[in-house]
């Protein structure tokens, strides 16, 4: 392979992964630029070596990459108590390894779309979060030394239909 061909393939993976992993630090999530760069860049290094060291069958290198990779994702999710989280996270750190993969084959088209793809459903997320729609729905826990009916909840946070969940201590 020639060094022209494979400073382009680091190059793309490098700068497309850290645009994408400052951004998800901006938003202060759990996974932030450095590990996504890592797993990219580390998936187009072992793309490249797999192709080029066994150019007629590299697959079980690319795929090991790919199964190992859902273990680093595991790692990134969150249980309390009630509910678990970084479900995004995991998931768009094995998509940057299958991204740091396709560049690193030289499938420059397909990690391109796929790339496209992963900020298209971010950006929906947003949206979604913002609108409170889906997992995005905000709990309010009030402890009183009192009992307060469910009416007075209404008119203190202004809405209509509220759901609440009365515990031991009230509301």
């Amino acid at each position: 392979m020639e060094l022209s061909t494979l400073i382009l393939r680091f190059f793309l993976t490098f700068i497309f992964t850290l645009i994408f992993g400052l951004e998800r630090q901006r938003k202060h999530k759990p996974i932030g630029f450095g590990t996504f760069t890592f797993v990219a860049v580390g998936a187009c290094a072992l793309a490249v070596t797999a192709v080029t060291f066994e150019p007629i069958n590299p697959l079980p290198l690319l795929s090991a990459i790919v199964t190992s990779i859902g273990f680093l994702g595991a790692g990134a999710l969150i249980k309390t108590t009630d509910k678990i989280f970084g479900f995004t996270s995991a998931a768009t750190i094995w998509l940057f390894a299958i991204f740091g993969l396709l560049i690193g084959v030289g499938e420059y088209f397909h990690g391109l779309v796929l790339y496209s793809t992963v900020w298209i459903v971010m950006s929906l997320d947003s949206i979604f979060q913002k609108k409170g729609l889906g997992s995005y729905q905000r709990r309010i826990t009030i402890q009183t030394n009192r009992i307060i009916e469910n009416e007075d909840i209404q008119l203190v946070l202004g809405k209509q239909k509220t759901k609440t969940k009365t515990g031991r201590n009230g509301i």
